[in-house]
C-alpha cells in the first residue's frame, strides 16, 4: 500500500438537474496490481461517519464500496446489474436497492479516476441517481 491523495467528488441527480456536487480530500492508502486494486481512507467529522473506515476494491467490471466503524455497508456496482445492500446505522439497518448505468476507470499503478454512475432506491422507489469521481494521486515526495 503506497499514500495517497484521494479526492471524491459526489453529487445526486433529481430528473435532469445534477444537483449540487460535493467534494472531499483526504489522505489515504492505494495498491495496483494486475488490473485490481484497492483504496482506503478514513472518514472524518466532515463527512459525518467519523470512526468509520471506508475501502474500494475493484477490478474490471467492478467496484465494492466497503464501510466498517460506526457504519456499516458494502455496496456491489456492477455495470448493467442490480444489487441488493444492507445500510447499517446506529440508527438501525434497512436494504437499498443499487443499479449501476456505469464504471469507468482508468486506475493503474500511480493512481487515476474512477467514475461511477448510479441509482440507488429504497423499497422500489428510486430515491435517486448518483455519480461519484475518484480521483487518486501519489503524495508527492513519498
Amino acid at each position: 500500500m503506497k499514500d495517497v491523495i484521494i479526492s471524491i467528488t459526489g453529487s445526486q441527480y433529481a430528473d435532469s438537474d445534477p444537483g449540487e456536487a460535493i467534494e472531499l480530500v483526504t489522505d489515504g492508502q492505494y495498491c495496483f496490481k494486475d488490473g485490481k486494486g484497492r483504496l482506503t481512507y478514513e472518514e472524518s467529522e466532515l463527512t459525518g461517519m467519523a470512526g468509520t473506515r471506508t475501502s474500494f476494491t475493484f477490478k474490471p467490471g467492478e467496484v465494492v464500496l466497503s464501510r466498517k466503524g460506526t457504519l456499516t455497508s458494502q455496496m456491489i456496482f456492477r455495470e448493467g446489474a442490480k444489487n441488493t445492500f444492507l445500510y447499517d446505522t446506529p440508527y438501525g439497518s434497512t436494504t437499498m436497492g443499487l443499479d449501476t448505468h456505469s464504471i469507468r476507470s482508468t486506475l493503474g499503478e500511480r493512481g487515476g479516476d474512477l467514475e461511477i454512475d448510479y441509482i440507488v432506491d429504497f423499497d422500489h422507489a428510486v430515491v435517486g441517481r448518483n455519480r461519484f469521481k475518484i480521483n487518486v494521486k501519489e503524495r508527492a515526495g513519498v
